[in-house]
């Protein structure tokens, strides 16, 4: 599960991505239409817009603004995807073969969830996890329009064994060389979800 992710204002490769999407067409659009700031940095939401890589109508790799968040049938705000079925799934099936995206962030956050004697669900400690070794997460994403705006949800999947103890899912993410074949809508992602990064660093934050 992913509910919340950060982004370092001091991350070069961030903020160039967040500089690329604040100057597009659509943001100009955006602007007229929803009265809500780009955030290019700190935590971001379900719910904010954020910079999302995807292809653009040219084929080429870009960074656009997009929406957190697939509004269901109730109303209500769908933030993350499970990879497994969500080629299966007719609300996500499209997305996942042709509409696929990379949300850049500096590490995403988690709580963890636990089981008290009686049964009931608790959350506990706050965790901030990214890929070990690396400075940026690339969190694979799907995404489709609403209303003419760009909407995204992140994928989710099985956890590593070592981060289990925190929740019972993780975003799927890629490795910085992965995001090319990830977002074009001619490769195979369950071929690229196989080879997914599971090698995590984590730590505790603090609650919030």
């Amino acid at each position: 599960m992913c509910c919340r992710y950060y982004v370092e204002p001091e991350s070069v490769v961030l903020e160039q991505l967040g500089d690329v999407a604040a100057h597009t067409s659509l943001r100009m659009r955006m602007l007229q239409d929803i009265a809500k700031p780009l955030k290019t940095s700190g935590e971001i939401r379900p719910g904010d817009i954020a910079p999302v890589i995807a292809t653009s109508k040219r084929g080429s790799k870009a960074c656009f603004p997009m929406l957190w968040g697939f509004n269901s049938q109730n109303r209500s705000l769908l933030a993350n995807a499970r990879s497994e079925t969500a080629g299966q799934k007719p609300l996500f099936q499209l997305a996942w073969k042709s509409h696929r995206c990379v949300i850049p962030a500096s590490w995403y956050y988690e709580w963890e969830h636990y089981l008290r004697p009686n049964g009931k669900k608790e959350t506990g400690d706050k965790y901030l996890i990214q890929p070990k070794g690396d400075s940026i997460t690339w969190l694979c994403g799907l995404y489709r329009f609403e209303e003419g705006f760009p909407h995204f949800v992140i994928l989710t999947r099985m956890p590593s064994e070592e981060i289990s103890f925190i929740h019972d899912r993780m975003p799927l993410m890629v490795r910085e060389q992965d995001v090319d074949q990830w977002i074009s809508p001619d490769s195979s992602p369950e071929e690229i979800a196989y080879r997914a990064v599971t090698d995590l660093h984590f730590e505790k934050a603090s609650a919030v």
